[in-house]
């Protein structure tokens, strides 16, 4: 199980696998649940970021058991979808945004593995976050479908789950900020600490707070969501494919924790 899919309702969809099972899988920072299937020949797993019914806010979601879940069962490529909202009139509802950076404004959340207690302090390189063979994989995925991508953008996360308001959405605007979603710190973090290739596709569902014409609700996110999830799960079955099968990419690295792989 080489590849792994993160996303959320109106992600998955059970016709596209072949050979449907559940997993679950034990992990020092707790359970995690997964589905995994064959398509064109290869193992796929999905994991539903929220958990199934989208029962489970951001800020409480198990990101360390997801992770390290997923590198137990040997998952190497990690491809997500975060839903987000937009702090850059180039980047309207409805569009795909291939984000390359991100600024972390999350709280509470554990966001590492290397907490100390082995005796070692390790510092690791963010400088590119996501993977470029992988977000190379989807841009040509993009390309070859006729799908409109933006590649570049800078995500930020906030802690959730309560919107923005108007002050931290200019705040952040004027910090480089392109998108703001709940999500996606701390995955990459972890992913990199433990040596998997990761890469999030975006799709904006609405313009944040001040820049929305109206009060956010989440109805707003879940109709943009419904109405471009078949062009997402496109693009999504079309990467898979030209991902490379050896990896080239600097993510893999010396220093990630011992993961028993089975």
């Amino acid at each position: 199980m080489k590849i792994a899919i993160i996303g959320g309702t109106g992600v998955y969809d059970p016709r596209i696998l072949t050979g449907v099972r559940e997993l679950q899988a034990t992990t020092p920072y707790g359970a995690i649940n997964v589905t995994v299937g064959t398509w064109q020949g290869q193992e796929i797993v999905f994991m539903a970021r929220h958990g199934k019914g989208h029962t489970v806010p951001p800020h409480m979601i198990n990101y360390r058991a997801n992770m390290w879940g997923l590198a137990q069962l040997g998952v190497e490529r990690v491809l997500t979808t975060t839903a987000v909202g937009s702090l850059n009139p180039d980047m309207k509802p409805g569009d795909f945004v291939l984000i390359d950076q991100f600024l972390d404004f999350t709280k509470v959340r554990q966001s590492t593995y290397f907490d100390g207690k082995d005796g070692k302090v390790v510092h690791l390189d963010y400088t590119e976050p996501y993977c470029p063979e992988v977000r190379a994989a989807i841009r040509e995925a993009a390309s070859q479908n006729g799908i409109s991508i933006n590649c570049g953008g800078c995500y930020v996360c906030t802690e959730g789950p309560r919107f923005e308001s108007k002050a931290e959405i200019l705040a952040y605007r004027r910090l480089g900020g392109d998108l703001v979603g709940m999500t996606n710190v701390p995955e990459v973090i972890l992913a990199r600490e433990l040596g998997m290739c990761y890469a999030t596709i975006s799709m904006v569902t609405n313009y944040a707070a001040g820049i929305s014409p109206t009060p956010l609700t989440h109805q707003e996110v879940l109709d943009v969501m419904a109405a471009n999830g078949d062009q997402l799960k496109s693009l999504l079955m079309s990467t898979l494919p030209l991902i490379p099968a050896q990896r080239g990419c600097h993510c893999d690295h010396e220093q990630k924790p011992a993961v028993e792989r089975g």
